[in-house]
């Protein structure tokens, strides 16, 4: 078993996607997209200035490719609806519509210029290549447990960290099996007068 750590840079409810059921990561770090297999485990990380705090943690049930995953029904309430006011309608992660000549489209989304593409985080999602996603999660937000000491190797830099003892991975889990399943709290980064992230409990 492996497991990933990086630090979430921006928490807004969009990479990851903790909403209807199932934890994804379908957009930035492409590195762990692309090599992160079945049973590993990704945990994303505040920033140091926050505290390292575990923002959420998820157990790779199933990786999808981007055509896949646009196309899967279960994962169709994460295409962003920006015809609806509440926030979580916008924060969706399905965001890249696959063409006939199989180039993929930018939905307007969180990596877009509103209604326009942003060619250079179209570039960094799609090399990711593939779409992680989990059912087994756990998602704190701001409000996430501080890491002990003792797992002080799982800061990461700009980068991610993925080679670990495997009695630091087996702390980990046992540390973080402690706090319960699925979403908990609202996104960091999200805005203090909406509650609609509460409707993506699933």
């Amino acid at each position: 078993m492996k497991l990933y750590s990086y630090i979430v840079a921006h928490d807004g409810g969009f990479a990851p996607n903790p909403f209807w059921g199932y934890c994804t990561l379908a957009n930035c770090k492409p590195q762990i997209r692309r090599t992160a297999e079945v049973g590993n485990w990704i945990v994303g990380l505040s920033s140091k200035t926050k505290g390292n705090r575990v923002i959420y943690a998820m157990q790779v049930e199933e990786i999808l490719t981007y055509r896949q995953y646009y196309h899967d029904k279960r994962f169709a309430e994460k295409i962003p609806d920006y015809s609806k006011r509440k926030v979580i309608y916008k924060r969706g992660d399905n965001i890249y519509e696959p063409l006939p000549n199989g180039a993929f489209r930018q939905l307007r989304s969180a990596h877009s210029r509103k209604c326009q593409e942003n060619p250079k985080a179209k570039a960094v999602d799609l090399s990711g290549v593939n779409i992680l996603i989990a059912r087994a999660f756990r998602y704190f937000g701001g409000c996430g447990p501080e890491l002990p000491e003792h797992f002080n190797t799982l800061k990461a830099g700009r980068g991610h960290r993925c080679r670990f003892q495997p009695e630091t991975i087996a702390g980990f889990l046992e540390f973080i099996e402690e706090y319960p399943l699925g979403l908990n709290a609202r996104p960091s980064d999200w805005p203090s007068d909406d509650d609609s992230w509460r409707e993506g409990k699933g």
